[in-house]
C-alpha cells in the first residue's frame, strides 16, 4: 500500500501539477479555461496597453502637433467602440466560464468520490491518509481549479500586454529596461515565499483537523446528551486551545520569514523601478529635451504598466506555484493503489470457507492480532465464533470481506482463495451486517434496498422490516417507509435509537438474497426480547443458510452447530455448546458467568414486581 505521510517532501514537480491541474478541467468542462483565457487576456491587453499606452500615446500625439478637435473626437469615439466590443467579449466569456464552473465542480467531486471508495478501508483508520485525504478535497472546496485557470490566463495576457509594452518603451529609449531589471527578481523571491507558505499550511494541517474535528461534535446530535452530563466538553475545549495555540506558534516561526522576503519584494518591484524611471525621465525632459510632454507621459504610463504586468505576472505565478503544492495533494490521492487487489473469478454457488493458518498485524500494530487461526465453515452450518472484546473477532470479517488482507496464511472460498475473486462478487455473496452499523439520512425503504426502489422493492423491504421487528414504528409514520431517517434535510424526518437503528440495519439483510450471512455483534444494542425474536427471525430466514455469528454474548452460540472461541487472536476452542460446555473451559466459563448475569437481572425484576 502506497503510505501518505504526514510531512512530506516540499518539493513538488510544479509544471506537470500544472498540466494535471489543466488536463482535469479540460476533461470535465473545457469552456471554463477558455473563459478565463479570453477574459483575463482581452483584459490585460485592453487595461496595459490600449487604454493606458495606444490611446494615451494617439491623444497626446495630436496635443503635440496641434491637431483638430475632430481627429481628437474621432480617436476618442475609435477607444469608445474597442470598449464596448471588448467589454461585450469580456461578458461573454464570464457567462462561459460560470455556466461551466458547476459542470467542472460536479465532474470532479464525482471522481474524488468514486475514487474514495475505491481505498482500502485501512486508509480510514490512518491519521495521515486523513490529513492527505483533507488537503486533497480542500483543492475543490477552496476553488483551487478557478483559480489556477484565471492565474494562469492573466499571466498569458498580461506576457502579450507586456510585450507590446516593452516594445513601446524600447522604442522611446531602451535605457529604461535598466530600472525594470530588479522586477525580475521578484519571481525568484514569490516563489521562496510560496514554498514556505506551502510548509507552514502543511505544519497546521493536523491542528485544523483537530479544530475541525471539534467544531463538528459540537453541533452533532451524537454527542450533545455526553456533551451536557459530563466534564467531556472541557476536555474538547482543551484540545481546541491547544490546537490554535500551536497554530499561532507556527505562524510566529514562519511569519518573520515571510515579511522580510515581502520587503525585499516590495524593493525590487516598486521602489527602485518607480523612483528610478521617474528620476531618469525627468532628468531627460528637462535638461536634454529628449522627451516631449507626450513622450514624458507616455514613458511614466509604459514604465507603470510594465511594472504592475511583471507583478501581476510574478503574483499570480507564484499563486500556481502555491497550488502545485496543493494538485501534488490531489494527484497523490488519485494516484494511490489499493493493497487489496481485484480478482477475476466470480463467485458460485457457496461450498466452504476455510481460515488456513492465518496471520494478520494492522499496518501500524507492534504484533499480531490474529495468531494462527485455522477453521473450516461448511455450506449448510451455524458457526458462532465468540470472545471477549478485541479477542480480534472483527478481524476476521473484515479479512473475509477483503477490507484488508492476510499478512500470512490464506482464506479459501470453495477450495480457493479469496484474492482470486472478483471484490464486488465476493462481498455480494455475503449478507454481513456489522456492531458499527450505519443508517443514511435516505428514506427506510432505500436504507433497506441500498437503492431507489420500485413499489415491488417496497414489499421486500416492508417484509425485512417486519422480521427484524420495526414495522410497526415505521408504518405508524406518516411516510411509512419513504420517511427518511434524521431531521438533518427534512423536518419530517424521524430519528430513530440505537436499538431502532440495528433493526433497520439487520432487516438489510432479511431483505438480500445471499449466500452466507455474516453477523457482526447483531444484538449489540438490542434488550433482551427484542434480541430473542430478532435471532428467531434470523433462524427462519436463514434456513438452508450458512451462518456466522460474531459475538461476546452467548446467546446466538447455543443456536449454533458449531462454536469456535478466540483469545488473544489465536483459536482455543472448537465444538458444539454441549461440547464446550462439558470440557470446563473458556467458553463454559463465560456461558456460567453470562447466564448468572441474567439471572440476577430476573431476580430484581421479580423483586420490582
Amino acid at each position: 500500500m502506497r503510505r501518505f505521510p504526514l510531512h512530506e517532501r516540499v518539493k513538488v514537480p510544479v509544471i506537470k501539477n500544472i498540466k494535471f491541474a489543466l488536463s482535469l478541467v479540460w476533461k470535465t468542462d473545457k469552456r471554463l479555461f477558455l473563459g478565463y483565457l479570453i477574459n483575463m487576456t482581452v483584459d490585460g491587453i485592453f487595461k496595459m496597453f490600449v487604454q493606458n499606452i495606444l490611446f494615451l500615446k494617439m491623444l497626446l500625439g495630436i496635443i503635440d502637433r496641434k491637431g483638430s478637435f475632430e481627429e481628437y473626437l474621432q480617436n476618442l469615439l475609435l477607444f469608445l467602440g474597442v470598449s464596448v466590443l471588448l467589454k461585450a467579449v469580456n461578458w461573454s466569456s464570464n457567462y462561459m466560464r460560470q455556466a461551466a464552473t458547476k459542470n467542472v465542480l460536479k465532474g470532479l467531486n464525482n471522481l474524488v468520490f468514486r475514487k474514495a471508495i475505491s481505498l482500502d478501508v485501512s486508509c480510514y483508520e490512518d491519521p495521515a491518509f486523513y490529513d492527505k485525504y483533507q488537503r486533497a478535497t480542500n483543492v475543490l472546496a477552496w476553488s483551487y481549479f478557478d483559480a489556477i485557470c484565471s492565474s494562469i490566463s492573466v499571466i498569458i495576457g498580461n506576457s502579450i500586454a507586456l510585450l507590446f509594452v516593452i516594445g513601446t518603451v524600447t522604442a522611446i529609449d531602451p535605457t529604461y529596461l535598466v530600472f525594470l531589471l530588479p522586477v525580475s527578481l521578484v519571481f525568484v523571491i514569490e516563489i521562496i515565499k510560496s514554498r514556505l507558505v506551502y510548509k507552514r499550511d502543511l505544519e497546521m494541517t493536523t491542528n485544523n483537523r483537530i479544530k475541525a474535528y471539534i467544531q463538528r461534535t459540537v453541533f452533532l446530535k451524537d454527542y450533545s446528551k455526553d456533551l451536557r452530563t459530563s466534564n467531556i466538553f472541557s476536555v474538547l475545549m482543551t484540545r481546541f486551545k491547544a490546537a490554535i495555540d500551536s497554530n499561532i506558534m507556527i505562524l510566529k516561526k514562519y511569519g518573520v520569514k515571510l515579511f522580510l522576503f515581502s520587503m525585499v519584494s516590495t524593493l525590487f518591484s516598486e521602489f527602485i523601478p518607480i523612483i528610478g524611471t521617474y528620476a531618469f525621465a525627468g532628468y531627460q525632459f528637462v535638461y536634454t529635451n529628449a522627451l516631449t510632454i507626450s513622450g514624458f507621459s507616455v514613458v511614466l504610463s509604459s514604465i507603470n504598466s510594465v511594472r504592475e504586468s511583471i507583478m501581476s505576472v510574478a503574483n499570480n505565478f507564484d499563486m500556481i506555484t502555491q497550488m502545485a503544492f496543493y494538485f501534488q495533494n490531489l494527484r497523490d490521492f488519485f494516484d494511490y493503489e489499493p493493497k487489496v487487489v481485484n480478482g477475476s473469478e466470480q463467485c458460485d454457488e457457496f461450498r466452504s470457507l476455510e481460515f488456513k493458518n492465518v496471520y494478520f498485524r494492522y499496518p501500524s500494530a507492534e504484533k499480531d492480532t490474529l495468531h494462527n487461526v485455522s477453521f473450516k465453515i461448511n455450506k449448510g452450518e451455524t458457526v458462532a465464533i465468540v470472545g471477549v472484546n478485541g479477542a480480534g473477532k472483527s478481524t476476521i470479517v473484515k479479512l473475509l470481506l477483503r477490507f484488508y488482507d492476510v499478512t500470512d496464511g490464506e482464506i479459501l472460498l470453495n477450495g480457493k482463495n479469496i484474492k482470486e475473486y472478483d471484490l464486488a462478487s465476493l462481498r455480494r455473496s455475503y449478507g454481513a451486517v456489522f456492531q458499527d452499523y450505519r443508517n443514511f439520512a435516505v428514506s427506510v425503504f432505500e436504507n433497506i434496498m441500498c437503492h431507489e426502489c420500485s413499489d415491488e422493492e417496497k414489499k421486500i423491504a416492508e417484509k425485512a422490516l417486519m422480521q427484524s421487528g420495526i414495522w410497526d414504528k415505521i408504518s405508524a409514520l406518516p411516510k411509512g417507509g419513504d420517511t427518511v431517517i434524521t431531521k438533518e434535510f427534512e423536518k419530517d424526518g424521524i430519528g430513530l435509537s440505537g436499538g431502532e437503528n440495528q433493526k433497520v440495519s439487520v432487516a438489510r439483510l432479511f431483505a438480500k438474497d445471499f449466500q452466507f450471512a455474516v453477523l457482526d455483534e447483531p444484538s449489540s444494542a438490542l434488550d433482551p426480547i427484542a434480541e430473542y425474536r430478532m435471532y428467531e427471525n434470523l433462524i427462519e430466514v436463514t434456513k438452508d443458510k450458512t451462518v456466522m455469528y460474531i459475538s461476546h454474548r452467548l446467546s446466538s452460540a447455543v443456536l449454533s452447530d458449531k462454536i469456535i472461541v478466540i483469545s488473544g487472536g489465536k483459536v482455543i476452542e472448537t465444538g458444539s455448546h454441549k461440547e464446550l460446555l462439558s470440557m470446563g473451559g473458556e467458553y463454559s466459563r463465560m456461558f456460567t458467568l453470562q447466564a448468572s448475569s441474567y439471572n440476577k437481572e430476573s431476580e430484581v425484576e421479580d423483586d420490582e414486581r
